[in-house]
């Protein structure tokens, strides 16, 4: 398993943790990240940023995912998958170095660890809904080759890597 897999994944501990636990993050960090990331840094920060940047993008993400789940209250998604949801939306957002694709694919991937047997599709589906809107609202900030196949969908030439 990739190291930023095995991040992502207690990313996705911590998000838990923290939603269903109540307690405070720093607490989350020590205990589901810091805790079981042993030596590995830079895997050990990416997962700190992923789940910290997820916490702050959470309103952004869910009103996305709503709009792509009419007559669905999030409320009735799987916790996890909404919270894998989140921090696929976090890293297409904030995170400018990892193409959008790797991020629905991390998610999909993910999901088949820690949710039903369903909820790949499910997450694959709203999640290329949001790439497209976030691509058209301008707040998707990347370039070069994770974007070329965003680009053919939209129509558009893919800029250069600067």
């Amino acid at each position: 398993m990739s190291s930023r897999r095995e991040a992502r994944e207690r990313a996705l501990q911590a998000l838990y943790a923290f939603t269903v636990g109540g307690d405070d993050a720093d607490h989350v960090i020590e205990t589901i990240i810091d805790d079981s990331m042993g030596n590995d840094k830079v895997a050990r920060d990416f997962a700190k940023k992923l789940f910290l940047k997820s916490l702050d993008t959470t309103e952004l993400a869910d009103e996305l995912v709503s709009s792509y789940t009419k007559n669905w209250e999030l409320s009735r998604i799987a916790l996890v998958d909404r919270l894998l949801l989140r921090l696929a939306i976090c890293e297409m957002i904030h995170f400018k170095d990892i193409p959008p694709k790797v991020s629905i694919n991390e998610a999909i991937e993910v999901s088949k660890r820690f949710s039903t047997e369903k909820s790949g599709q499910f997450i694959n589906g709203i999640l290329d809904a949001v790439l497209i809107d976030l691509h058209k609202q301008g707040k998707l900030n990347k370039k070069g080759r994770g974007l070329i196949g965003m680009e053919a969908l939209l129509g558009k030439k893919p800029e250069a890597d600067g």
